[in-house]
């Protein structure tokens, strides 16, 4: 019985030490950005929704973007395909 108590008593410290573990990984965590993840320079200010006809050219033309410049901003963005409504950051 009393190997029994022992057993348990060390199980809950080992349970408590993963616990408190857990808790600080998280605190440390949270204030510190990825490893590997860039800060990008460039976000979006401005957008317009796709119309029929448009598509990543005619639009980095109409607001005089580069188009490498259209492509960081709108990362996610099929150009061949993009859908009417679709939001696309211009500035």
């Amino acid at each position: 019985m009393k190997s029994a108590v022992i057993f348990f008593f060390q199980m809950l410290l080992v349970l408590s030490l993963l616990l408190a573990v857990s808790m600080a990984e998280n605190k440390l965590v949270e204030g510190f950005r990825i490893l590997g993840e860039k800060d990008s320079p460039l976000a979006c200010a401005t957008a317009c929704g796709v119309r029929g006809g448009d598509n990543c050219t005619s639009v980095a033309e109409t607001f005089s973007l580069l188009p490498s410049i259209f492509a960081d901003i709108n990362p996610n963005i099929d150009c061949d395909a993009p859908f009417h409504g679709q939001w696309l950051c211009v500035q």
